[in-house]
């Protein structure tokens, strides 16, 4: 498939800011820090900006956005219809928590942060569930049709929020810092694990249709020489991401080594030398490289229509 820069843009920003949003409710629930103070408002804000951002490179990825609205009108059967239902209600509940840590409304109660921020949680869970399942969900494209697309989805999302809120308390609350950090470490190893079983996963993958069955012709040997009247067409561009397979090679690698050992050396560098600065560098670091495990993820499934529509060498 061929990777969208506002597909990749969106999913990656929201998911940091559900991953930011659920380490600061954890925070809350755990009594970890103080109700007043900016910490959960400040934090509230900040994930606000990082899901609107998502949203709003979402538009560039549709051809009438005026036409947007539309979308939620298939939600009884399509899980992007409830991706865009959930996601504007996340955003909400999120602002009303931080609305209620701003004004200093206790945290019991039936309208207090933590029963809002419970419902934030719940709201967080069906976004990474409905994104996720956008792709999972998809049976002829067999790279997406696993279990482990949402869990990464999730997990991914809640490592890079955890990430930027080890970064976020160095500079408001210190305090919070240690366990922040080794909450990020060990979902970060999670995450890496999981990725690393989809990768696994996808390498024993064995295409069921072959050039022969797609076009029905039982010759042994079958070579496309020239695309006709369908070079440069909507399937050509959309369904194949044009890059050499040395490139996605070095892309694959760039991510598992970005998105996961690197943040967490720089992570425990931080730690060690209380130095915040190397922490804001450690999200700096992974969210580049999960815009690169984005970009393979997309590029690497194989749209079964390739098979007709090959690419000339």
């Amino acid at each position: 498939m061929r990777p969208a820069w506002s597909v990749i843009l969106l999913t990656t920003l929201i998911g940091v800011g559900q991953g930011l949003f659920a380490a600061l409710y954890a925070v809350q629930a755990l009594d970890r820090a103080p109700a007043g103070g900016t910490f959960y408002w400040g934090g509230a804000a900040l994930a606000l900006a990082l899901l609107a951002a998502g949203l709003v490179a979402s538009f560039f990825h549709l051809g009438r956005p005026e036409r947007a609205w539309r979308a939620v009108a298939m939600w009884r059967t399509s899980w992007l219809s409830r991706e865009v239902i959930v996601l504007p209600a996340f955003m909400a509940s999120v602002f009303l928590w931080g609305l209620g840590h701003y004004l200093g409304r206790p945290a019991g109660g039936l309208g207090g942060t933590l029963a809002i921020g419970a419902v934030g949680c719940v709201l967080c869970a069906a976004l990474f569930l409905c994104t996720g399942m956008i792709y999972a969900c998809i049976r002829f494209l067999a790279e997406w049709h696993s279990p482990l697309t949402v869990v990464n989805y999730a997990l991914l999302g809640c490592a890079s929020g955890l990430m930027l809120a080890t970064g976020y308390a160095a500079l408001v609350d210190p305090a919070l810092v240690r366990a922040l950090a080794a909450w990020t470490a060990a979902v970060t190893i999670a995450a890496f694990a999981t990725r690393a079983a989809s990768l696994a996963r996808n390498a024993r993958l064995r295409p069921r249709s072959t050039l022969q069955t797609a076009i029905g012709v039982k010759h042994p040997r079958i070579a496309q020489i020239a695309q006709g009247f369908m070079g440069g067409s909507f399937n050509t561009r959309e369904f194949f991401h044009g890059a050499t397979a040395s490139l996605v090679r070095r892309i694959k690698w760039t991510f598992l080594v970005a998105a996961f050992p690197v943040p967490l050396v720089l992570l425990a560098a931080g730690l060690a030398w209380q130095v915040p600065a190397l922490f804001g560098l450690a999200f700096a670091v992974q969210y580049a490289g999960l815009l690169a495990e984005r970009w393979f993820f997309f590029a690497q499934a194989n749209h079964p229509q390739n098979l007709y529509y090959q690419r000339i060498s």
